[in-house]
């Protein structure tokens, strides 16, 4: 498997009010081939660290470029500050498994 690490920081009033923008982004995320889903933890003040797990590093491609337009056009108008990256790469150990390179 492989990992997708962010911290996300939105316009507390913005994200309250666009609960539907949230959603509509998480189905869609969702349906991109090759997600198992994501970790969200709110860290305060409209920050938000955001774990996103892909089957392989190729998955994680092949959405980025379906869902980097969404991103822009759903989730960019909530925030107050830009998507910080953090990194990514394979995820070496799960509280019950290991997995292999991405």
């Amino acid at each position: 498997m492989y990992a997708i690490l962010r911290i996300n920081s939105y316009d507390p009033g913005a994200l309250a009010a666009g609960t539907d923008r949230m959603a509509e982004f998480d189905r869609l995320h969702a349906a991109q081939p090759g997600f198992v889903g994501s970790a969200v933890v709110d860290l305060g003040g409209g920050r938000q660290f955001v774990l996103n797990l892909w089957d392989s590093a190729g998955a994680s491609r092949a959405g980025l470029r379906v869902l980097a337009p969404e991103v822009e056009r759903l989730l960019v108008p909530l925030m107050s500050a830009p998507s910080q990256f953090l990194g990514a790469g394979p995820i070496l150990s799960w509280p019950t498994a290991r997995f292999d390179d991405g």
